[in-house]
């Protein structure tokens, strides 16, 4: 394996894509796969200790969101690059991802030499993202086609988005768990959601924009 290898740390949930993803990119003379984890948790104990160049993110891991490991892994101090991987996704989510710090996004349903040739890119900053060209006229689309959300609504929306369970998004606002869930319960009826997981799919396609308000 050449030194100026790209190092590629999967968080994958499903083992069996794992292994044939790693199969094929590890044939690659240039590409390393140095870790395979199925949690965010394990992902980013594995990034504290190793060097990681790239992550292949799947966004959907069982019960849990992988949208929260790039809140999470910037905030433990991880530089490298966030390559998405999914089965599907709409404008919006792919806007909001991005904005957050996603390098590029890669469908299931795509042939591997594009995933191949988009890692090299994101990782040699050849393709980096187009982001206000994206966002700007789904600004504009977004408007109208939900309920209003209140300050205290988007704080603990944005809160679920980054994977935080309510009693610490009652520590992050201040506020006690029964008002969060209070809270929560009051975001499922304005999106008709009826788990979390659905909340930040929803939040993410139609909410996007009020994510960041103060």
């Amino acid at each position: 394996m050449p030194e100026e290898s790209i190092r590629i740390l999967m968080l994958e949930d499903h083992a069996l894509l794992r292994g044939a993803l790693a199969k094929t990119l590890n044939a690659e003379p240039d590409l390393q796969i140095v870790g395979e984890c199925a949690s965010v948790d394990e992902s980013l104990a594995f990034i504290a200790q190793n060097k990681v160049d790239l992550v292949l993110l799947d966004i959907n891991l069982g019960t849990e969101q992988g949208t929260s490991f790039m809140t999470r892994a910037k905030a433990a101090g991880y530089t490298g690059k966030v390559l998405v991987v999914t089965a599907g996704v709409g404008e919006r989510e792919a806007a909001w991802l991005l904005s957050r710090g996603c390098s590029g996004i890669f469908l299931k349903n795509e042939p591997v030499t594009t995933l191949i040739e988009q890692v090299r890119n994101v990782v040699l900053h050849q393709a980096e993202p187009d982001q206000s060209a994206i966002a700007e006229p789904l600004e504009t689309a977004a408007q109208g086609l939900r309920k209003p959300l209140t300050p205290r609504e988007r704080k603990v929306l944005r809160h679920i988005c980054e994977g935080l369970a309510n009693k610490e998004i009652a520590e992050q606002i201040g506020s006690s768990e029964h008002s969060v869930k209070s809270f929560v319960q009051q975001l499922f009826a304005k999106t008709g959601a009826r788990s979390r997981a659905q909340l930040v799919t929803f939040a993410i396609e139609e909410y996007w924009d009020q994510l960041d308000q103060p």
